[in-house]
């Protein structure tokens, strides 16, 4: 079931992840620990099929509005890793964000300018 939140608590969320991100950055904390410390429970990405599966971006989805974020970093350079050339903003979130492993810079692999800080 999807979850809808208000503009206030769209906001709030996005202001956490403003935050977060910087100190999950400096601190190289993971994901699921990040997500815990929200309230959050494994069941509420991975629902309870046993064994656990990949979370899809779908579920991302559910709580983090990719055009939105995408606007937040629109100032990033050398280019917004959130609104690129070759997935506008649907590029898959595990692709650089990943939950119990630390997050990489997935443009890296092919752009080595671009140096973007992941958490």
């Amino acid at each position: 079931m999807m979850k809808y939140r208000t503009p206030t608590q769209w906001l709030f969320t996005l202001s956490l992840m403003c935050f977060s991100s910087v100190t999950l950055a400096q601190e190289k904390g993971q994901l699921d620990a990040f997500h815990a410390g929200m309230g959050m429970s494994c069941t509420d990405c991975h629902g309870d099929a046993q064994p656990r599966q990949a979370v899809p971006m779908t579920k991302c989805l559910e709580c983090h509005d990719t055009k939105a974020l995408a606007k937040s970093t629109q100032d990033t350079l050398p280019t917004n890793p959130h609104d690129n050339r070759h997935f506008s903003t649907e590029t898959n979130c595990n692709y650089c964000h990943h939950q119990h492993q630390e997050s990489e810079n997935y443009c890296q692999g092919c752009h080595l300018r671009y140096e973007f800080v992941v958490p």
